[in-house]
């Protein structure tokens, strides 16, 4: 199996996983989230049930020890089944959830009327009924809780992947005119290399038009390209040159070095379509990149002569490439360009993980 396959794969799976409303009660934060939540609530309980002072803070203390322990064991058995329970349908999934709160709460309703309260008299059915009409009404309010902020993170997906396929898709036209443009000046030359040049060009489509995912590793990115370097070569000839200063060292983790597809190669067509075609001598086009504190430092450098350029050039690529990745890493992606000593550099920094 590819190794982009596999990454599809593990994509697919992910989804999956994480396609189910109630959230993963085992994680860390989550735990924390119901002990707060439970806190507070003992805690109003607590300021509403006092009479002579503002808060029995021994009423709290057993309040609180009562709230939590039906809190954690709620979590712990939701966490416990939730895996097997996430296929079932929604009515049921809620009824089964409805179940347990309520289960748990009336059976250490029971046991603490059973060990706290046979000496005072108290209606032991009435205690337990309000526990368990309380514990009701929260479990309910929770649990509509997680459904609509789900609801509203998979809206929120939905907007960022058709964000993103249209931003790509505005890149593939744009890429496929001057690739065919440069195969069309060669045809009249080199009918030979410009048949060879199809070829290359019809692989290296194949293997884009066909990416459905929203990262890839960086090493394919790379190789896509070298493919469009292989066309541009044809028509520039001793021109171009490429300086390859690649870190040898991110290759010992494909897995998570992963970059938005045709992220590199607007970059390396802008640096050729600015760089190297205004100058008659040509040019070199260095591509470096490295790793450093988890995060992927690419560089992309190229000859720049403002006095040669006929027209100002549009950022179109640039905004294009900042835009994707701010939507899929946020802040921490960055996208910046620099011009010193007739050097024009284009930074890029991109998170592993």
């Amino acid at each position: 199996m590819k190794p982009q396959q596999r990454l599809h794969e593990a994509n697919m799976v992910q989804l999956k996983e994480d396609n189910f409303f109630v959230p993963d009660l085992c994680q860390v934060n989550s735990v924390l989230f119901v002990l707060i939540l439970t806190q507070l609530l003992a805690f109003i309980l607590s300021l509403v049930t006092a009479n002579q002072t503002l808060i029995d803070w021994e009423y709290l203390g057993l309040l609180s020890f009562f709230c939590q322990s039906i809190a954690l064991s709620c979590a712990a058995i939701i966490c416990w089944t939730r895996n097997s329970i996430r296929k079932q349908r929604l009515s049921v999934v809620i009824m089964y959830f409805m179940g347990v709160i309520l289960g748990v709460t009336g059976l250490y309703s029971w046991l603490s009327s059973e060990l706290l309260f046979p000496s005072i008299g108290m209606n032991i059915s009435l205690f337990i009924f309000k526990n368990i009409l309380i514990s009701g009404i929260i479990g309910a309010l929770v649990l509509r809780y997680f459904y609509l902020q789900f609801q509203w993170r998979e809206q929120k997906q939905a907007e960022l992947r058709a964000r993103i396929e249209a931003l790509q898709a505005r890149i593939k036209p744009h890429f496929l005119f001057n690739s065919m443009n440069t195969i069309a000046s060669l045809i009249s030359i080199d009918p030979q290399r410009a048949e060879d040049a199809v070829l290359d060009l019809s692989t290296l489509f194949r293997a884009t038009l066909n990416n459905q995912m929203m990262l890839i590793p960086l090493e394919d990115e790379l190789a896509l390209c070298r493919r469009y370097l292989n066309i541009e070569a044809l028509r520039l000839g001793d021109r171009l040159n490429i300086d390859w200063q690649l870190d040898l060292g991110l290759n010992t983790n494909e897995t998570q070095l992963k970059i938005p597809p045709l992220t590199l190669q607007p970059l390396v067509e802008n640096a050729i379509y600015h760089g190297i075609q205004p100058r008659t001598e040509g040019g070199t086009i260095t591509i470096k990149s490295h790793c450093h504190h988890e995060t992927i430092y690419i560089l992309i450098s190229n000859p720049f002569d403002s006095s040669l350029q006929k027209h100002q050039g549009n950022h179109i690529a640039l905004d294009n490439i900042r835009s994707r990745l701010s939507a899929l890493f946020g802040p921490t992606a960055v996208l910046k360009t620099s011009q010193l000593d007739g050097i024009y550099t284009v930074t890029l920094r991109i998170p592993i993980k």
